[in-house]
């Protein structure tokens, strides 16, 4: 039996000497056929803008309260609780627009307006 090779095995291969995948033709879809990045779902772009925030400020969001899909990706509105206080109803939140690219990875964001919990929105 020849060394490295047990009964019908392949010979063995040490650790870190693996190749690369190959990637052939074959297993790429036409371009013109697939977009390069399907559009995701709302449910999906809600959950990658609220995620990637969380991680961009250390805050972890308490709820998506717009989501506007756009040529390039989606848009969404996320609200984060950035002081809190007691009583719950003085709280500080902020609302942050945030920008995904097509593929749901964040692109910007930016702070768009700080409010207290119990503050409600007036009409004009």
């Amino acid at each position: 039996m020849a060394a490295g090779k047990e009964d019908g095995a392949r010979p063995r291969r040490s650790a870190g000497t693996h190749p690369a995948p190959r990637r052939t033709a074959a297993a790429r879809p036409p371009q013109d056929e697939t977009p390069a990045h399907p559009r995701l779902s709302a449910a999906r772009a809600m959950r990658n803008a609220a995620e990637q925030l969380a991680e961009l400020l250390g805050r972890v969001p308490e709820s998506v309260s717009a989501l506007k899909p756009t040529e390039g990706g989606w848009k969404a509105d996320v609200e984060v609780l950035e002081l809190e206080r007691i009583p719950e109803t003085t709280s500080v939140l902020g609302t942050y627009r945030v920008t995904l690219d097509e593929a749901g990875e964040l692109l910007s964001y930016e702070r768009i307006r700080r409010y207290t919990r119990g503050q409600i929105d007036r009409r004009t």
